[in-house]
């Protein structure tokens, strides 16, 4: 018969080697903080500063006009005539929700006017404006 030799046991090393796995988490946290401003949707528009409380947190309906006279119903863009014909539907299902309208601090006073006249006309009577509040300084 063969004889074995007797080998020196070696120690078994039973740590889980994680170094690569925080590199690999803190690529991702670099990727994700970089990217994720670029994912905030929405229209680019400048809210007028004036004295505004904070708006309370409920379904709402947003009509907005940008700087250059377009309008858009909750971020779709849409003429005036669309809106004014979709008015007395939206007018029914507004019920129980806030209509806000927010227009860019650029947009001529009569234009934003113009808006408001066609939602009242065509049964919103509940149009909230929005804008930005204006910095305290302590």
């Amino acid at each position: 018969m063969a004889r074995r030799r007797a080998r020196g046991k070696v120690a078994l090393n039973a740590e889980i080697n994680v170094v690569s796995l925080i590199d690999v988490m803190m690529l991702l946290m670099v990727i994700f903080m970089i990217t994720a401003p670029l994912l905030t949707g929405g229209v680019d528009i400048t809210l007028p500063k004036a004295a505004v409380r904070a708006a309370e947190a409920r379904p709402a309906l947003m009509v907005t006009v940008t700087r250059d006279g377009a309008l858009l119903l909750d971020d779709v863009r849409v003429s005036a005539a669309e809106l004014q014909s979709s008015l007395p539907a939206l007018a029914t299902s507004a019920r129980g929700k806030a209509v806000y309208l927010r227009a860019d601090a650029g947009v001529p006073y009569g234009d934003v006017l113009g808006v408001l006249a066609t939602l009242r006309t065509g049964g919103i009577e509940n149009v909230n404006l929005v804008a930005e509040p204006l910095e305290t300084r302590r």
